[in-house]
């Protein structure tokens, strides 16, 4: 496949209040969009959301926000360029011919030599999800089930008829708001954890932080049950992005956890540690869940093979061709995955229910899990909503906490490849 026009382009979404995690807080998401031509006279436009904080903090705390997102911006600009010099048969070969190019370009216009790979992937969502449209129309596929090739089927088989919507409950959403969202339906909280609360990085007063967190909303919701879990309790997913120094430290959470009665109920603990942190953690009394440090399959097996027993999917923040390598990876060693935001747009949450949706429910659970945030924290979510090709479609909005994904929405694969109007 040859492409001979590119072009793109990103627009500023605010956030409604500062949106904290790893110790910093986002006040914008740019959301970028990709446009691709084919030499068949095809064309496609992908879209993606940026977030230097998740994607490397580094880059996050060591520029202005708005200097960040630019860099990652440009890195889009790049690979589409690039995208026009290459002759590539499916997405997964475009991807390979551009990672390590886009990442060390990356490199340079950050001035970070130890630029984390997820950085490029970030910047690559866009680029990968016009790739993918405009394959699939120069092929005649036309649905999200024969997208998936053969031999990743096999992960992506169920087709769950709901999906909880796990909200994302960050250092400073306040637990009147978190009880709010539990009367509502939303019964699988994520929480971030791993707080700075002086900002002066002292972890003990981190470890203190957490564990009034914890014990705060657990009082709140323990006696709360749901049909939708094997243990009938609020399943609690912590997300501690890196922020644990070592497995004793983390296991004075856990210990804190079991004293109160809630060790039983975390059903997930996202990345507590960091990238570098290399001791083997099989021995940990909890799910640990490889999210951003599993940039790729190469990655994912290592994390498996450090003792985590479960891969946080992001098609919509690591590329569609990335996370379908890492989902064939995971099913073949028998590991569980879902699929989490990065606070997306309307669009994209789409593109990750269609994977979200084919997915094996996670153990202890009796339906299918998809993070959605986006609702709890852009200022123009509903004018955001209108911009998707299927605008008013039942299966956008949860109802009482959940996706309801009828046969339209499967039959129209989430309307990921209904034309948009070209803006870029």
């Amino acid at each position: 496949m040859k492409i001979i026009k590119t072009n793109c382009n990103f627009e500023r979404e605010p956030l409604k209040s500062p949106f904290g995690f790893k110790g910093g807080y986002l006040s914008e998401l740019w959301q970028t969009s990709a446009y691709m031509q084919s030499q068949s006279g095809n064309e496609a436009i992908g879209f993606g959301t940026q977030s230097t904080l998740w994607s490397d903090a580094s880059v996050f705390t060591s520029n202005t926000e708005s200097a960040g997102n630019n860099m990652m911006f440009l890195m889009t600009s790049y690979a589409l360029e690039r995208t026009k010099q290459i002759d590539w048969d499916t997405p997964f070969d475009l991807l390979d011919n551009l990672l390590l190019d886009v990442y060390e370009y990356g490199k340079k216009i950050t001035g970070n030599k130890n630029l984390r790979l997820t950085f490029a992937l970030n910047s690559l969502v866009a680029v990968d999800n016009a790739a993918w449209l405009i394959y699939c129309k120069d092929i005649g596929i036309a649905s999200f089930d024969e997208m998936i090739p053969q031999d990743i089927k096999p992960a992506l088989k169920c087709k769950h008829d709901k999906l909880a919507n796990i909200p994302l409950m960050s250092y400073n959403v306040p637990l009147d708001k978190i009880v709010e969202a539990v009367s509502q339906g939303y019964f699988f909280l994520k929480i971030k954890i791993g707080s700075d609360p002086d900002k002066d990085g002292n972890l003990d007063k981190m470890l203190e932080w957490d564990k009034n967190r914890l014990q705060e909303i657990h009082e709140a919701v323990k006696n709360i049950e749901t049909p939708y879990t094997d243990n009938g309790h609020i399943p609690y997913y912590f997300d501690a992005n890196g922020r644990y120094d070592s497995k004793d430290r983390l296991m004075r959470f856990l210990d804190y956890a079991k004293t109160i009665g809630a060790l039983d109920r975390i059903i997930l603990m996202e990345e507590p540690f960091s990238e570098e942190f290399q001791e083997d953690v099989s021995d940990i009394p909890a799910r640990l869940v490889a999210d951003e440090s599993a940039h790729s399959d190469k990655d994912a097996l290592a994390k498996i093979q450090q003792g985590f027993t479960a891969i946080a999917l992001k098609p919509i923040a690591k590329t569609m061709s990335m996370s379908l390598k890492i989902a064939k990876l995971a099913h073949e060693q028998n590991v569980p995955c879902f699929c989490a935001d990065l606070t997306v747009n309307p669009i994209l949450v789409d593109w990750n229910k269609n994977f979200a949706s084919r997915l094996p429910a996670l153990p202890g659970m009796k339906v299918g899990i998809l993070e959605s945030n986006g609702h709890q924290n852009y200022i123009n979510w509903e004018q955001m909503k209108n911009n998707h090709p299927m605008a008013g479609a039942n299966w956008i909005e949860p109802k009482d906490g959940m996706f309801i994904l009828d046969h339209d929405f499967y039959n129209q694969s989430g309307g990921i490849f209904k034309d948009i109007a070209k803006n870029v």
